[in-house]
């Protein structure tokens, strides 16, 4: 069940077929050349790709487990069964022989093989009947039964070849009438003699194979599904509770084993757990310029894109966001990391968090509110482990510390002093934490007690302070913390915002506001990085601090604008779960930009829009 690492494509895929198989179902056929060895084997039973039509109206890409792979020559061909439930699935859905499909994969572990000259017993409910039935067609026929579960009618079932076969149906459409608790209990299990259980469905209906599996004395393996963003271990967005802390969906997952996973009580989720009493559970859905700084008239060599930030160099001003590129390698399957300018961590604390309980993303029409909670595995954890694989990346490594108390802020401050991270960018916007985050970032006099602390407990490391655009003048808070001995200053980290579940008349998240990222946010973090360099400009120069923007970044274009608004780099945050490369194509953008216009560095373009 390890994680397939060695190999991850993202390509664009072409639509061979597009077939409604039932209401709301859909075949969905897709066939690519991968730029690298590929076979069958190289897809394992249990995997998923995440896939966004192109072009799409959505932001992130869809998690879509395999049903079945064949290969032919160098053309791969993915057979994915998707239910149309919202506007990235109904996109998919929609798609034509010919149309173009964007895809990451094959992400996630498999189900493992049972022993041999055992009896396996294999559960699918709904939509989850693909990656169960893609497993089945792995083993020997005949050695294992298959329970499939449906609301109405059935589909999925063609290529199985079990010693028997028991369909259930909400309606009574198709085999028994009922759910799966009328066919399968404990008494059954023993019976049986079942060597293990494999399933995957709605959640309600896992809680129900644990319960009976444990009953049994049983081992089982679940499938889960989760919201995701990146799929590739980066974000947090999708853990998964279990007995040993949070577990990726994406990464760990999505098969876990039945005994580690917490479900809610059998009385929480609507379960009745008798020896064959129906589960009565329902499925849960988831301005004018200055002239003397225009562009010169005469055409430029290769542009110089580096940029120096508090005496460390950057190879250029691009630079991936804390909290949506791990730790700088999850990505290095999909494109080469080392051409960035740099790479913030995730979110660090001095002791490990394990971040925010429930729903911890929800995507908007213009981006994504997020709960994360700043999970991580704390300072120590992080100098020891993650930080060695940083450093040995090229791109410059940027610690993002972030604290619940002055103390904790300036210990884990200590602990980085002492190793060899280039910068530290502080973290005092955080709005996902019940304590400290951006509690020190909302007013000048808390902002620049954190920064004093930080700067004196590692006086060696250029300190950026990254600011909160829920403060109620961050121009105040900007001049704090300069005051206070930060080196530079990044801007802006998530909105706060709030979603509401109309089904459950509820706040989405458990903490009620989240932040929100994304496209949405640019235009208000492009005016406030415009307002505080233009506050760093009426200073005298010897006083002046450097300012990173961010904020909904996901193009050459977006870039530019920050860099003419003043910005000396940029960091990419949420786009990369859109498009992972997209920081590559901003590079090669400005690049073409800078060349086209006849920019000879950064320099020459940076803030010709402050008037």
């Amino acid at each position: 069940m390890n994680c397939n690492d060695s190999l991850h494509i993202y390509t664009s895929a072409q639509v061979t077929d597009c077939t409604q198989i039932q209401p709301g179902i859909y075949s969905l056929t897709i066939s690519f050349t991968p730029d690298v060895p590929f076979t069958e084997q190289a897809i394992r039973p249990g995997q998923f790709f995440m896939l966004r039509a192109e072009p799409s109206q959505v932001l992130l890409s869809r998690p879509i487990s395999v049903y079945r792979t064949q290969t032919t020559g160098t053309t791969v061909s993915v057979t994915f069964l998707i239910l149309q439930k919202g506007n990235g699935t109904i996109e998919l859905c929609s798609s034509r022989p010919g149309d173009t499909v964007s895809l990451i994969g094959p992400l996630g572990n498999s189900f493992p093989a049972p022993q041999p000259d055992t009896v396996s017993c294999i559960i699918g409910g709904g939509i989850g009947i693909a990656p169960v039935a893609g497993f089945a067609e792995t083993l020997p026929p005949r050695s294992y039964d298959f329970f499939a579960c449906f609301r109405t009618g059935s589909y999925g079932l063609d290529f199985l070849q079990p010693a028997n076969l028991t369909v259930t149906t909400d309606d009574g459409s198709r085999g028994i009438k009922g759910m799966l608790p009328d066919v399968l209990s404990v008494p059954v299990l023993a019976d049986k003699k079942y060597s293990v259980v494999y399933a995957c469905g709605p959640e309600p209906m896992l809680a129900y194979v644990q319960h009976i599996c444990g009953e049994a004395g049983i081992p089982c393996f679940l499938s889960m599904e989760t919201r995701m963003a990146c799929g590739m271990g980066a974000c947090l967005g999708c853990t998964v509770p279990t007995t040993e802390g949070n577990k990726r969906c994406c990464k760990e997952g999505p098969v876990f084993p039945g005994e580690i996973l917490k479900f809610p009580s059998p009385a929480e989720a609507g379960i009745k757990t008798g020896t064959g009493t129906k589960n009565t559970a329902v499925k849960q859905t988831t301005a004018a310029k200055d002239v003397s700084r225009q562009p010169p008239e005469y055409p430029a060599a290769e542009p110089d894109l580096s940029v120096t930030i508090a005496g460390i160099t950057f190879a250029n001003p691009v630079i991936a966001a804390s909290g949506t590129f791990g730790y700088g390698t999850e990505y290095a399957s999909l494109f080469d990391v080392n051409r960035l300018g740099g790479i913030c961590s995730k979110g660090l604390t001095l002791e490990p968090r394990s971040g925010n309980p429930g729903i911890r993303l929800q995507e908007t029409a213009g981006g994504i509110i997020n709960s994360i909670g700043l999970e991580n595995p704390g300072i120590p954890h992080f100098i020891a482990t993650e930080l060695p694989r940083m450093l040995a990346l090229e791109p410059v490594t940027i610690a993002n510390l972030s604290g619940s108390t002055v103390d904790s802020y300036a210990e884990g401050a200590r602990l980085l002093e002492r190793t060899g991270v280039p910068m530290i960018e502080l973290n005092i916007s955080c709005p996902n934490v019940k304590a400290g985050g951006m509690a020190f970032g909302l007013e000048p006099e808390a902002a620049a007690a954190v920064t004093r602390a930080v700067k004196a407990a590692a006086p060696s490391k250029p300190l950026i302070v990254k600011l909160s655009p829920n403060a109620p003048d961050i121009i105040a808070v900007a001049e704090a913390v300069r005051e206070a001995g930060a080196d530079a200053l990044s801007l802006i980290n998530t909105v706060q915002a709030l979603a509401v579940d109309v089904e459950r008349g509820k706040p989405v998240f458990a903490n009620i506001t989240a932040g929100l990222s994304g496209p949405a946010v640019k235009p208000l973090a492009l005016r406030m990085v415009y307002d505080v360099v233009r506050h760093m400009n009426r200073l005298p120069e010897s006083r002046r601090i450097p300012v990173i923007g961010l904020g909904g970044i996901r193009t050459w274009q977006d870039a530019a604008e920050f860099i003419m608004a003043g910005a000396a780099a940029v960091q990419v945050g949420t786009a990369t779960f859109t498009a992972p490369d997209c920081m590559i194509h901003i590079i090669d953008g400005l690049t073409a930009f800078m060349k086209r216009k006849g920019y000879r560095s950064l320099e020459e373009m940076r803030g010709i829009a402050q008037q």
